[in-house]
Parts: structure tokens; C-alpha cells; sequence
């Protein structure tokens, strides 16, 4: 038998809020435990670690650069935890820059709308420095919320004239010839979102005399053929769901002093053929291309609701193991019917 050589450290969080260091209901604990396979107590202002030597200096630094977090006064989420255990010390050190990388200064909730991840800022810094970005990965990763607060951005400091925002109208479940009112109406469900997220930052006032100046527009990527942006801060969201035609269109719309800002979930493609995607497309074609940016979410990216990570990693490994059955059956069906090809006809009976 081998015995393990354990040892045992004490980590003061004197001063620090334990909601914002370990999370409601201890969840950034669990999820620290859950990676190392150790036992982390909380008994009053002091975190005990046990385990063997290595695992308890690796526990350590990550408790050190959370409390850090923590002492600057943000809540530790589970994406900083994620990001710390995975990263290291180069990636944490990245965390305690993201207060600082103000993208926009929302006046309805008096608050400056800031990357909630290390990805996330590698995404705002991709939009800044390319005409062209493309952001990639699951939902609550705040592709599309960064994207507008980076548009009203440039739109308030002089860079652009106006925002287009589009999305492809593809019908998921429901049809919309069957849905009521007139075709403005039933477009009107795909485009709340982007509603939602610019009420979120500027309030529906602002939004409507946008809209009425021009500032502002939202519309079906139908709307958008023959068109062409110039002064403009256009972003397409979720561009899984077209096709690699409209995806042409919609990157050759842009003009002079013009952005475009392409975001989607290659794992929710409501096409008929999902091969046809051309966010798809538009990754293996336009990969390198210089003046174009892929930034690549991951579910320790997501920033709602905590359970939303948990969700997303069970359809994905579901998903996963649903793929390696169907690849089983075809073959499992192909070898049935070769065996069957190859059986001897039984003999026949003579009445």
C-alpha cells in the first residue's frame, strides 16, 4: 500500500466578504473542490486545505488570486474560478484588469458596462483593433451584449454614424405563418433580444429616437441585400442560422469606416441542413484572413445564471454520446443486412 503524504495549510480571509469570495451558498467552493478532489473547510475567517504537498500549493495560489478578487471589492464568479484553476497565474493576473476595461457607461443603470471574463476582454479588444470579429460559443457568454455596448460606444464617441443590427429569421418549432398579425409582428419575436439589451443600457426612450434618427436600425437579414453600411457599427447575431449565401451578403455590405460583428452558437443550428450554416462556413473559409478576428467562448465564459454552465456542459456531453449511438446503429444495421446477404436459403420443403 502507498501512503499518501498529506499536509495541511490555513488561508486567512480576514476583511473579505465570504458572498463575494466563496459565492452564494459556497458554490465557487464546491466548484474548487470539484476540480481537486479535496476537502476545503470554512471555519470563520480561515480556509483549511488538506491533501498531498503539490495539490495543496496548487489549492493555494488559487485561493490567494480569488481573495484578491475579492478584496478589490468584485464578486468572484464561477467563470474567475474556472479561469484561475485553468489558467494559472498569467491568466489571473488578467482577471484583475477586467474592472478597469470600462467598454461603456450605461446612464439607465448608472454603471459602466465592463468583460465579466478573460475571454470576454480578448473580445472587446478583438473589436477594437479589427473590422471584422467573429464571436463563437454557447449562450450567456455575452457575445451580443458586448458587441452593442461596443457600437453604442463608437456611436457616442464619434467613430460611427449608426448601428444595424440583424438577425436571420429561421422558425425553430413554430411556424410562422401560423403565428398572428401582420409580418412586422411576427418578425418582432426574433429581434426582442436586441431590444432587450439596448433598453438594458440606454432605456426605451433613447431607443426610439434612435430608431427615428436613423441611429439605430434592427432588421431581418433579408432586409439587408443590396445595401451597403458605410459609417457603420452592423452586427449580425445568431448567424448560425444562415446560410453561407447570406453570410456573403451580409460581410460584402460593408463600407467605409464600417464594422462587423458576427456572432452565433454552432451548437444550436436551427437549419433544415445544418451543414449549410454559414458561421460554419465563414470559420473554415475566412480562418487567417488578415483584418479578421475569431474569439472562441467556452461554458466558463457564461455569465448567467450560474446554473446555465451546468446546463450547457450536460446537453454537450449528452449531445456527445447521442453522436457516437447514431454512428453505432448505421453500422451495427449494415453488418445485420451483410449477414443476412450471405446466409444460405433454407431448403425447400416439398408438400
Amino acid at each position: 500500500m502507498v501512503k499518501r503524504d498529506f499536509k495541511r495549510r490555513i488561508v486567512s480571509i480576514a476583511g473579505i466578504d465570504p458572498i463575494k469570495l466563496l459565492g452564494v451558498e459556497d458554490r465557487n467552493l464546491r466548484l474548487i473542490e470539484e476540480h481537486f478532489d479535496e476537502n476545503v473547510v470554512v471555519r470563520g475567517d480561515e480556509i483549511i486545505i488538506a491533501g498531498s504537498p503539490r495539490t495543496i500549493e496548487q489549492l493555494a495560489r488559487v485561493l490567494e488570486k480569488l481573495i484578491e478578487i475579492a478584496g478589490s471589492g468584485r464578486s468572484v464568479t464561477e467563470g474567475d474560478v474556472l479561469t484561475v484553476i485553468r489558467g494559472g497565474k498569467a491568466e489571473g493576473e488578467k482577471i484583475g484588469a477586467l474592472d478597469d476595461a470600462i467598454v461603456y457607461y450605461s446612464p439607465v443603470k448608472r454603471r459602466s458596462v465592463v468583460p465579466r471574463s478573460v475571454r470576454q476582454k480578448e473580445y472587446v479588444d478583438a473589436i477594437r483593433s479589427h473590422d471584422v470579429v467573429f464571436a463563437i460559443g454557447p449562450a450567456g457568454t455575452g457575445k451580443t451584449y458586448l458587441a452593442i455596448a461596443c457600437a453604442l460606444a463608437a456611436l457616442k464617441n464619434g467613430a460611427i454614424e449608426r448601428i444595424f443590427i440583424s438577425r436571420p429569421v429561421v422558425e425553430a418549432g413554430e411556424n410562422l405563418g401560423f403565428l398572428p398579425g401582420d409580418m412586422q409582428e411576427k418578425i418582432e419575436p426574433y429581434l426582442r433580444p436586441i431590444f432587450d439589451a439596448f433598453r438594458d443600457m440606454i432605456g426605451q426612450e433613447r431607443v426610439l429616437k434612435m430608431i427615428e434618427s436613423g441611429a439605430l436600425e434592427i432588421a431581418p437579414l433579408a432586409y439587408m441585400r443590396g445595401r451597403t453600411l458605410n459609417g457603420s457599427f452592423a452586427i449580425l447575431d445568431e448567424a448560425q442560422n444562415c446560410t453561407v449565401g447570406q453570410m456573403k451578403m451580409f460581410l460584402t455590405r460593408l463600407g467605409e469606416s464600417s464594422k462587423a460583428i458576427v456572432t452565433g452558437d454552432v451548437t444550436q443550428i436551427d437549419l433544415a441542413d445544418p451543414a449549410q450554416s454559414g458561421l460554419v462556413a465563414a470559420r473554415e473559409i475566412l480562418d487567417g484572413v488578415e483584418g479578421i478576428a475569431f474569439v472562441t467562448f467556452g461554458e466558463e465564459d457564461v455569465v448567467r445564471h450560474w446554473l446555465v454552465r451546468r446546463i450547457i456542459r450536460a446537453f454537450s456531453l449528452k449531445s456527445a454520446s447521442l453522436a457516437a449511438r447514431a454512428e453505432r446503429v448505421p453500422a451495427a444495421q449494415e453488418t445485420a443486412a451483410d449477414g443476412a446477404g450471405n446466409s444460405e436459403a433454407p431448403p425447400e420443403t416439398i408438400v
